[in-house]
């Protein structure tokens, strides 16, 4: 990756509220004029919803949507030729609006874990319950993610590619509390050696550019994404306790970004936008960190995805990660 690369100082994680492809493109690139991304509309239905969309990226692999979700099938029906015509529709409308772009752009895909979590073998169970299932997961989904990555590219020749790979299950898959078909039991724990080394592999798919992990969920393994290969780490702010103050800072002194979620995704009253980033400044200080590193390491970003939210309080809460990021610079102490 080059050394010398440049996140923005505030972004969107990836889902919007509704399902206008060319809409979600212009609110995004307008409110994020140096670093956008392509959006997620998961109201249109299967195959825009996130693991409907990651599984339509694929190479050699189908899924079709059963009641009880995702399910790897024999060959690509209707539900994957779904996914794949929306995520060209959301690349034509991103298209449009960033004639000349150049600078850092996002894309997101699920990681390898939370796809063998939630993807469905024929017999019914998580992919994550057979190892060779798992390897053939990541390989294709390796393969999917380069093609993606160049078509991206073709189109937007300007963008700095930055790769996201949503993990939200990974905390559960590493401390086996995925549960099983029948809800009774849950799939054992992979081995850590094992998660890091499969995303190692997924993530060195991105040689031009930088890989960030992003997880909403609690205990983000920080050490691990960043021994995998991870330049920046997306999180919501709000669940870090002080266990996390260690491996925060390391990850800071190591030169890894933080994407700090910490604008609110459900409906409500948005704090000033210094009020939205007092917890990072009082982090900084309770770990010693000097204030001038804040701007180069920090990016302000929503806590998840915001596909739950009206679409006005989206368009707020993304114009409001901005106003914060500009607060953070302007003063960091």
């Amino acid at each position: 990756m080059n050394e010398t690369f440049s996140f923005g100082p505030a972004t969107g994680i990836g889902s919007l509220p509704g399902g206008d492809a060319r809409e979600a493109a212009k609110t995004v690139t307008g409110t994020f004029e140096d670093f956008p991304f392509l959006a997620e509309l998961p109201a249109r239905g299967p195959g825009a919803d996130m693991i409907g969309r990651t599984a339509g990226l694929l190479v050699e692999l189908y899924a079709r949507v059963e009641p009880s979700g995702w399910r790897i099938g024999d060959r690509p029906g209707r539900d994957t030729k779904r996914a794949r015509s929306w995520l060209g529709q959301d690349l034509d409308a991103l298209e449009e609006f960033t004639q000349g772009y150049e600078g850092p752009l996002k894309v997101q895909a699920v990681g390898p874990w939370t796809l063998a979590a939630n993807l469905e073998l024929k017999n019914g169970e998580a992919a994550l319950s057979d190892p060779g299932a798992c390897r053939d997961l990541a390989a294709s989904l390796t393969e999917g993610l380069r093609l993606h990555l160049a078509e991206t590219q073709r189109r937007i020749p300007g963008a700095q590619l930055v790769l996201q790979l949503d993990e939200p299950s990974l905390t559960p898959v590493l401390r086996g509390q995925v549960k099983t078909a029948s809800g009774y039991r849950t799939h054992r724990a992979v081995d850590r050696q094992i998660i890091e080394a499969t995303l190692r592999d997924v993530v060195g798919v991105h040689e031009e550019g930088p890989v960030v992990v992003h997880s909403c969920a609690p205990d983000v393994p920080f050490a691990l994404l960043r021994r995998a290969g991870a330049a920046a780490i997306s999180f919501d702010f709000e669940l870090l306790t002080e266990r996390d103050d260690d491996a925060i800072g390391e990850a800071v002194e190591g030169g890894t970004r933080l994407f700090a979620g910490v604008v609110p995704t459900t409906d409500g009253r948005l704090s000033d936008p210094a009020g939205s980033v007092m917890g990072v400044r009082t982090l900084w200080r309770r770990l010693g960190l000097h204030p001038g590193l804040l701007a180069d390491a920090v990016t302000v970003t929503p806590s998840c995805g915001l596909a739950g939210a009206s679409p006005g309080y989206a368009r707020e809460a993304l114009a409001h990660c901005v106003r914060a990021a500009r607060s953070l610079a302007d003063n960091p102490e």
